[in-house]
């Protein structure tokens, strides 16, 4: 009962967090907030301990496969990132200089890093610990749909990315193998963007 109620009030957290922040300060605090701060306070509430979230550094198995994945989509990420539709949606943030762009791609990581501890570890951990696949469904259809909006050919990119995470992040016990692998491929990404 509590692994449900952790799910229905994590959903809310989403649907009360969108489209605020007008910049990318504001949308890396806000994100902080309703995907960290709210979503952690109420598990601990409910009783859950951190580690059953994934908040742990983890097994390294996990890190092996986020950097083999990373590895593997390569051509993918090269090949998007010479697409129109790409080029002129990322990177997500305007920058004037290589140290603003920097600390820009920083924040993309707090992003990053409250993304993957919400999907990937307070929504997926406690319901896999039920049953594998739900916990993977359930975090995944939520990460799918928030990508709606992007270019087109990320939705289902990131249905099956969401994926993966989840199978690493389940081998490692921890959601930091997605983080790094999400927030690397990202600056990768946006990287070749803009050069």
């Amino acid at each position: 009962m509590k692994t449900f109620l952790l799910y229905l009030l994590s959903l809310l957290f989403i649907v009360a967090n969108w489209n605020l922040g007008h910049n990318i300060y504001e949308w890396s605090f806000y994100n902080v907030v309703f995907y960290i701060v709210l979503p952690f306070l109420t598990a601990y509430i409910l009783g859950f301990k951190p580690k059953e979230l994934g908040f742990k550094i983890g097994k390294k198995d996990g890190y092996i496969w986020a950097l083999i994945l990373l590895l593997i989509s390569m051509p993918i990420t090269i090949y998007a990132s010479r697409l129109e539709q790409f080029r002129e949606f990322y990177p997500l943030f305007s920058f004037n200089s290589w140290s603003e762009f920097l600390f820009k791609e920083l924040l993309i990581g707090v992003i990053m890093l409250a993304h993957e501890a919400f999907y990937r570890g307070i929504l997926l951990f406690p319901l896999a610990k039920k049953h594998k696949w739900l916990g993977i469904l359930a975090q995944n259809i939520p990460y799918t749909l928030i990508h709606i909006g992007k270019p087109g050919l990320e939705v289902p990119y990131s249905f099956l990315a969401g994926i993966f995470f989840a199978e690493i992040d389940l081998k490692s016990e921890s959601f930091l193998p997605s983080f790094f692998l999400h927030w690397t491929g990202a600056v990768i990404f946006d990287l070749l963007c803009i050069l």
